[in-house]
Protein backbone atom coordinates (compact mmCIF):
# COMPACT_ATOMS: atom_id res chain seq x y z
CA UNK A 1 0.00 0.00 0.00
CA UNK A 2 1.63 3.24 -1.01
CA UNK A 3 1.49 5.53 2.07
CA UNK A 4 0.27 9.16 1.53
CA UNK A 5 2.54 12.09 2.23
CA UNK A 6 2.02 14.01 5.36
CA UNK A 7 2.13 17.41 4.14
CA UNK A 8 2.01 19.03 7.50
CA UNK A 9 6.10 17.51 8.05
CA UNK A 10 6.63 18.53 4.33
CA UNK A 11 5.56 22.47 5.20
CA UNK A 12 8.05 22.18 8.26
CA UNK A 13 11.17 21.49 5.81
CA UNK A 14 9.44 23.98 3.14
CA UNK A 15 9.81 26.93 5.86
CA UNK A 16 13.60 26.29 6.85
CA UNK A 17 15.43 29.11 5.60
CA UNK A 18 17.96 29.00 2.20
CA UNK A 19 21.55 30.92 2.17
CA UNK A 20 21.10 34.06 1.12
CA UNK A 21 22.33 34.43 -2.89
CA UNK A 22 20.75 30.79 -3.45
CA UNK A 23 17.49 29.52 -4.92
CA UNK A 24 16.04 26.29 -6.20
CA UNK A 25 14.68 26.78 -9.79
CA UNK A 26 12.73 24.30 -11.34
CA UNK A 27 12.99 23.65 -15.22
CA UNK A 28 9.73 22.72 -17.14
CA UNK A 29 9.24 21.56 -20.23
CA UNK A 30 7.11 19.63 -22.85
CA UNK A 31 8.37 16.22 -23.33
CA UNK A 32 7.80 14.18 -26.47
CA UNK A 33 4.48 13.51 -26.35
CA UNK A 34 3.76 16.73 -27.11
CA UNK A 35 0.85 16.48 -24.20
CA UNK A 36 2.73 16.15 -21.03
CA UNK A 37 5.00 18.27 -18.81
CA UNK A 38 8.02 17.45 -17.59
CA UNK A 39 10.57 18.82 -14.60
CA UNK A 40 13.68 18.66 -12.50
CA UNK A 41 15.13 21.59 -9.86
CA UNK A 42 18.66 22.40 -10.04
CA UNK A 43 20.48 25.02 -7.64
CA UNK A 44 21.43 28.45 -8.24
CA UNK A 45 23.98 31.11 -6.28
CA UNK A 46 21.74 33.74 -7.42
CA UNK A 47 18.49 35.70 -7.56
CA UNK A 48 17.64 35.50 -11.34
CA UNK A 49 15.64 38.07 -12.73
CA UNK A 50 15.23 37.62 -16.35
CA UNK A 51 15.69 33.86 -18.39
CA UNK A 52 18.86 34.80 -20.04
CA UNK A 53 20.24 34.63 -16.55
CA UNK A 54 19.56 31.32 -16.82
CA UNK A 55 22.22 28.54 -17.36
CA UNK A 56 21.20 25.91 -20.46
CA UNK A 57 20.71 22.30 -18.75
CA UNK A 58 19.99 19.24 -19.98
CA UNK A 59 18.59 15.97 -19.24
CA UNK A 60 17.80 12.31 -20.41
CA UNK A 61 15.84 12.65 -23.95
CA UNK A 62 15.69 8.45 -24.01
CA UNK A 63 13.12 8.71 -21.19
CA UNK A 64 11.29 11.65 -22.55
CA UNK A 65 10.68 10.27 -26.15
CA UNK A 66 12.56 13.15 -27.38
CA UNK A 67 16.00 10.90 -28.18
CA UNK A 68 17.90 7.75 -28.32
CA UNK A 69 19.50 5.92 -25.82
CA UNK A 70 22.51 6.01 -27.85
CA UNK A 71 22.43 10.26 -28.12
CA UNK A 72 20.48 11.02 -24.93
CA UNK A 73 21.33 14.36 -23.91
CA UNK A 74 18.37 17.19 -24.91
CA UNK A 75 19.34 20.53 -23.81
CA UNK A 76 16.89 23.00 -21.97
CA UNK A 77 16.88 26.74 -23.08
CA UNK A 78 15.12 28.75 -20.50
CA UNK A 79 12.58 31.27 -21.96
CA UNK A 80 9.89 32.40 -19.70
CA UNK A 81 10.56 33.23 -15.48
CA UNK A 82 7.45 32.74 -12.53
CA UNK A 83 7.68 33.19 -8.92
CA UNK A 84 7.33 29.28 -7.48
CA UNK A 85 3.98 28.91 -5.39
CA UNK A 86 5.25 26.35 -3.90
CA UNK A 87 8.78 26.88 -2.51
CA UNK A 88 7.71 30.65 -2.39
CA UNK A 89 10.43 32.96 -1.35
CA UNK A 90 12.94 33.82 -4.10
CA UNK A 91 12.59 30.21 -6.08
CA UNK A 92 11.50 30.44 -9.52
CA UNK A 93 9.68 28.09 -11.87
CA UNK A 94 11.39 28.26 -15.50
CA UNK A 95 9.66 27.71 -18.77
CA UNK A 96 11.82 25.80 -21.24
CA UNK A 97 12.61 24.92 -25.05
CA UNK A 98 14.04 21.68 -25.74
CA UNK A 99 16.85 21.46 -28.53
CA UNK A 100 18.63 18.67 -30.05
CA UNK A 101 22.46 17.70 -29.88
CA UNK A 102 22.61 19.40 -32.66
CA UNK A 103 21.31 22.49 -31.68
CA UNK A 104 17.97 22.05 -33.17
CA UNK A 105 14.16 22.38 -31.92
CA UNK A 106 12.58 18.86 -30.57
CA UNK A 107 9.95 17.95 -32.46
CA UNK A 108 7.97 18.97 -29.64
CA UNK A 109 9.12 22.95 -29.45
CA UNK A 110 6.49 24.29 -31.18
CA UNK A 111 7.45 27.49 -29.33
CA UNK A 112 10.85 27.95 -31.63
CA UNK A 113 8.45 28.53 -35.00
CA UNK A 114 5.77 30.26 -32.67
CA UNK A 115 8.13 32.72 -31.69
CA UNK A 116 9.28 33.51 -35.28
CA UNK A 117 5.68 33.97 -36.74
CA UNK A 118 4.93 36.51 -33.80
CA UNK A 119 7.67 38.79 -34.54
CA UNK A 120 6.46 38.58 -37.96
CA UNK A 121 3.00 39.99 -36.77
CA UNK A 122 4.10 41.99 -34.27
CA UNK A 123 3.09 45.12 -35.76
CA UNK A 124 -0.66 43.50 -35.58
CA UNK A 125 -0.52 43.23 -31.95
CA UNK A 126 -2.04 39.91 -31.93
CA UNK A 127 -3.95 39.41 -28.84
CA UNK A 128 -4.97 35.86 -27.51
CA UNK A 129 -7.62 34.50 -24.75
CA UNK A 130 -7.82 30.68 -24.26
CA UNK A 131 -10.08 29.03 -22.34
CA UNK A 132 -8.35 25.64 -21.33
CA UNK A 133 -11.54 22.98 -20.34
CA UNK A 134 -10.08 19.90 -17.93
CA UNK A 135 -11.57 17.13 -16.13
CA UNK A 136 -10.82 15.82 -12.31
CA UNK A 137 -10.24 11.88 -12.05
CA UNK A 138 -9.79 10.12 -8.90
CA UNK A 139 -6.58 7.98 -8.77
CA UNK A 140 -8.19 5.38 -10.50
CA UNK A 141 -9.19 7.51 -13.29
CA UNK A 142 -12.80 7.55 -12.71
CA UNK A 143 -14.21 10.91 -12.84
CA UNK A 144 -13.99 12.75 -9.06
CA UNK A 145 -17.43 12.82 -7.56
CA UNK A 146 -19.48 10.08 -9.88
CA UNK A 147 -20.58 7.22 -8.46
CA UNK A 148 -18.52 4.30 -8.65
CA UNK A 149 -20.66 2.29 -10.62
CA UNK A 150 -22.94 4.62 -12.50
CA UNK A 151 -23.73 7.73 -13.37
CA UNK A 152 -24.70 11.11 -12.10
CA UNK A 153 -27.78 12.91 -13.23
CA UNK A 154 -27.70 14.18 -16.45
CA UNK A 155 -26.35 17.41 -17.91
CA UNK A 156 -27.69 20.82 -16.49
CA UNK A 157 -27.10 21.78 -12.77
CA UNK A 158 -23.39 21.39 -12.64
CA UNK A 159 -22.53 24.08 -15.22
CA UNK A 160 -21.55 27.08 -12.66
CA UNK A 161 -23.26 25.32 -10.43
CA UNK A 162 -22.99 25.60 -6.46
CA UNK A 163 -23.13 22.42 -3.72
CA UNK A 164 -21.43 19.19 -2.72
CA UNK A 165 -23.78 17.54 -5.32
CA UNK A 166 -23.36 19.66 -8.16
CA UNK A 167 -20.00 20.51 -7.76
CA UNK A 168 -16.45 18.31 -7.73
CA UNK A 169 -13.03 19.25 -6.60
CA UNK A 170 -13.28 23.03 -6.19
CA UNK A 171 -10.36 22.86 -3.73
CA UNK A 172 -8.02 22.36 -6.68
CA UNK A 173 -9.48 25.18 -8.56
CA UNK A 174 -9.41 27.64 -5.72
CA UNK A 175 -5.55 26.73 -5.06
CA UNK A 176 -4.62 26.29 -8.57
CA UNK A 177 -5.97 29.89 -9.27
CA UNK A 178 -4.07 31.11 -6.34
CA UNK A 179 -0.82 29.69 -7.42
CA UNK A 180 -1.45 31.29 -11.18
CA UNK A 181 -1.87 34.83 -9.94
CA UNK A 182 1.03 33.79 -7.42
CA UNK A 183 2.89 33.70 -9.94
CA UNK A 184 2.56 35.94 -12.14
CA UNK A 185 0.66 34.27 -14.78
CA UNK A 186 -2.03 36.21 -16.96
CA UNK A 187 -5.42 33.98 -15.40
CA UNK A 188 -8.76 35.64 -15.46
CA UNK A 189 -11.17 33.44 -14.41
CA UNK A 190 -11.98 29.98 -13.77
CA UNK A 191 -15.95 28.10 -13.90
CA UNK A 192 -17.42 24.88 -13.38
CA UNK A 193 -18.67 23.37 -16.90
CA UNK A 194 -21.24 21.54 -18.31
CA UNK A 195 -20.23 17.79 -17.37
CA UNK A 196 -19.74 17.10 -13.55
CA UNK A 197 -16.13 17.25 -12.18
CA UNK A 198 -15.35 19.28 -15.14
CA UNK A 199 -13.85 23.03 -15.11
CA UNK A 200 -12.32 25.70 -17.17
CA UNK A 201 -9.63 28.46 -16.15
CA UNK A 202 -8.98 31.04 -18.79
CA UNK A 203 -5.77 32.97 -19.20
CA UNK A 204 -5.72 36.08 -20.89
CA UNK A 205 -5.17 39.04 -22.93
CA UNK A 206 -1.92 37.78 -23.43
CA UNK A 207 -0.17 39.48 -26.66
CA UNK A 208 2.09 37.06 -28.98
CA UNK A 209 4.02 34.18 -27.38
CA UNK A 210 3.36 35.52 -23.88
CA UNK A 211 0.10 33.40 -24.61
CA UNK A 212 1.91 30.11 -24.79
CA UNK A 213 4.29 30.68 -22.01
CA UNK A 214 1.32 31.31 -19.60
CA UNK A 215 -0.95 28.71 -20.58
CA UNK A 216 1.72 25.97 -20.48
CA UNK A 217 3.01 26.98 -16.96
CA UNK A 218 -0.77 27.49 -15.89
CA UNK A 219 -1.33 23.87 -16.78
CA UNK A 220 1.92 22.47 -15.06
CA UNK A 221 0.24 24.25 -11.79
CA UNK A 222 -2.73 22.55 -12.58
CA UNK A 223 -1.18 18.63 -12.59
CA UNK A 224 1.01 19.98 -9.88
CA UNK A 225 -1.80 21.47 -7.31
CA UNK A 226 -3.82 18.36 -8.23
CA UNK A 227 -0.60 16.01 -6.84
CA UNK A 228 -0.87 17.65 -3.89
CA UNK A 229 -4.93 16.58 -3.69
CA UNK A 230 -4.20 13.12 -4.68
CA UNK A 231 -5.97 14.30 -7.84
CA UNK A 232 -5.35 13.25 -11.53
CA UNK A 233 -6.07 15.92 -14.09
CA UNK A 234 -7.17 14.83 -17.84
CA UNK A 235 -6.67 16.76 -20.97
CA UNK A 236 -8.61 14.87 -22.96
CA UNK A 237 -11.18 16.70 -25.28
CA UNK A 238 -13.94 13.16 -24.97
CA UNK A 239 -13.07 11.59 -21.31
CA UNK A 240 -16.43 10.14 -20.70
CA UNK A 241 -18.02 8.52 -23.81
CA UNK A 242 -21.74 9.27 -24.59
CA UNK A 243 -24.48 12.20 -23.63
CA UNK A 244 -21.71 14.27 -22.15
CA UNK A 245 -19.79 17.32 -23.11
CA UNK A 246 -16.23 17.08 -24.04
CA UNK A 247 -13.41 19.51 -23.50
CA UNK A 248 -12.09 21.94 -25.94
CA UNK A 249 -9.55 25.27 -25.45
CA UNK A 250 -11.58 28.34 -27.16
CA UNK A 251 -9.45 30.75 -28.75
CA UNK A 252 -10.06 34.40 -28.49
CA UNK A 253 -8.25 36.22 -31.18
CA UNK A 254 -8.19 39.45 -32.15
CA UNK A 255 -5.42 42.03 -33.46
CA UNK A 256 -5.28 46.12 -33.69
CA UNK A 257 -7.48 46.63 -36.13
CA UNK A 258 -10.08 44.00 -34.78
CA UNK A 259 -9.60 46.63 -31.93
CA UNK A 260 -10.59 49.99 -33.61
CA UNK A 261 -13.67 51.05 -34.50
CA UNK A 262 -15.66 49.06 -36.73
CA UNK A 263 -13.35 46.16 -36.50
CA UNK A 264 -15.77 43.70 -37.54
CA UNK A 265 -14.79 44.43 -40.98
CA UNK A 266 -11.55 43.00 -39.67
CA UNK A 267 -13.05 40.36 -38.02
CA UNK A 268 -15.73 39.31 -40.84
CA UNK A 269 -12.41 39.21 -43.23
CA UNK A 270 -10.47 37.26 -40.38
CA UNK A 271 -13.20 34.33 -40.51
CA UNK A 272 -13.24 34.89 -44.30
CA UNK A 273 -9.60 33.68 -44.17
CA UNK A 274 -10.39 30.76 -41.81
CA UNK A 275 -12.84 28.94 -44.01
CA UNK A 276 -10.79 28.57 -46.53
CA UNK A 277 -8.12 26.61 -44.43
CA UNK A 278 -10.61 24.96 -42.11
CA UNK A 279 -9.06 21.07 -42.64
CA UNK A 280 -5.36 22.44 -42.54
CA UNK A 281 -6.13 23.98 -38.43
CA UNK A 282 -8.40 20.93 -37.92
CA UNK A 283 -5.32 19.30 -38.27
CA UNK A 284 -3.38 21.74 -35.57
CA UNK A 285 -6.07 21.87 -33.02
CA UNK A 286 -4.79 18.62 -31.23
CA UNK A 287 -1.58 16.55 -31.18
CA UNK A 288 -2.61 14.09 -33.43
CA UNK A 289 -3.84 15.32 -36.36
CA UNK A 290 -7.35 16.04 -35.68
CA UNK A 291 -7.48 12.39 -34.42
CA UNK A 292 -8.62 13.35 -30.98
CA UNK A 293 -11.19 16.14 -31.72
CA UNK A 294 -13.21 13.58 -34.09
CA UNK A 295 -14.31 12.19 -30.64
CA UNK A 296 -15.68 15.88 -29.65
CA UNK A 297 -16.57 17.90 -32.50
CA UNK A 298 -19.85 15.78 -33.53
CA UNK A 299 -22.60 18.72 -33.63
CA UNK A 300 -23.73 17.72 -30.65
CA UNK A 301 -22.95 19.11 -27.17
CA UNK A 302 -22.07 22.70 -27.85
CA UNK A 303 -19.81 21.69 -30.77
CA UNK A 304 -19.88 22.53 -34.64
CA UNK A 305 -19.16 19.47 -36.74
CA UNK A 306 -15.36 18.62 -37.35
CA UNK A 307 -16.31 18.28 -41.24
CA UNK A 308 -18.08 22.00 -41.88
CA UNK A 309 -16.76 25.13 -40.65
CA UNK A 310 -19.18 27.86 -40.14
CA UNK A 311 -19.71 31.34 -37.97
CA UNK A 312 -22.41 33.00 -36.01
CA UNK A 313 -23.12 35.51 -33.50
CA UNK A 314 -23.56 34.24 -30.43
CA UNK A 315 -23.83 30.56 -31.76
CA UNK A 316 -21.74 28.34 -29.95
CA UNK A 317 -22.40 25.46 -32.23
CA UNK A 318 -20.14 27.19 -34.83
CA UNK A 319 -16.92 26.69 -35.33
CA UNK A 320 -16.63 30.59 -35.13
CA UNK A 321 -18.23 32.71 -32.40
CA UNK A 322 -18.73 36.21 -32.98
CA UNK A 323 -19.85 37.46 -29.33
CA UNK A 324 -23.58 39.48 -29.03
CA UNK A 325 -21.99 42.23 -27.78
CA UNK A 326 -18.91 42.55 -30.45
CA UNK A 327 -21.92 42.21 -33.17
CA UNK A 328 -23.34 45.12 -31.31
CA UNK A 329 -20.44 47.50 -30.55
CA UNK A 330 -19.05 46.10 -34.17
CA UNK A 331 -15.33 45.69 -32.66
CA UNK A 332 -13.51 43.48 -30.15
CA UNK A 333 -12.49 39.11 -31.33
CA UNK A 334 -13.48 35.99 -32.63
CA UNK A 335 -13.84 33.14 -30.63
CA UNK A 336 -12.35 29.74 -32.26
CA UNK A 337 -13.92 27.07 -30.84
CA UNK A 338 -12.52 24.12 -32.56
CA UNK A 339 -9.03 24.18 -30.85
CA UNK A 340 -9.07 20.53 -28.52
CA UNK A 341 -8.17 20.80 -24.76
CA UNK A 342 -4.84 19.07 -24.94
CA UNK A 343 -4.54 21.18 -28.30
CA UNK A 344 -0.69 22.95 -28.00
CA UNK A 345 -1.23 26.73 -27.48
CA UNK A 346 2.06 27.65 -29.32
CA UNK A 347 0.94 25.77 -32.34
CA UNK A 348 -2.77 27.10 -32.35
CA UNK A 349 -2.03 30.65 -31.86
CA UNK A 350 0.93 30.19 -34.32
CA UNK A 351 -1.68 28.77 -36.93
CA UNK A 352 -4.19 31.79 -36.27
CA UNK A 353 -2.02 34.13 -36.67
CA UNK A 354 -0.54 32.71 -40.00
CA UNK A 355 -3.85 32.62 -41.96
CA UNK A 356 -5.27 36.15 -40.30
CA UNK A 357 -2.01 37.95 -40.18
CA UNK A 358 0.35 36.45 -42.42
CA UNK A 359 -1.66 35.32 -45.15
CA UNK A 360 -0.04 32.12 -45.06
CA UNK A 361 -1.59 28.76 -45.57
Amino acid sequence: MVQLANKTVLDRYLRLEIPDQKCQAMYVWVDGSGENLRSKTRTLSFIPKAPEELPIWNFDGSSTGQAEGSNSDVYLHPVALYRDPFRLGNNKLVLCETYKYNKKPTDTNHRYRCTEVMTRAASQHPWFGMEQEYTLLDVDKHPLGWPKNGYPGPQGPYYCGVGASKVYGRDVVEAHYRACLYTGINISGTNAEVMPAQWEFQVGPCEGINMGDDLWMARYLLHRVAEDFGIVVTLDPKPIPGDWNGAGMHTNFSTAAMRAPNGITAIETAIEKLGKVHSEHIRAYDPHGGKDNERRLTGLHETSSIHDFSAGVANRGASIRIPRGVAEEKTGYLEDRRPSSNADPYVVSERLVRTICLDES
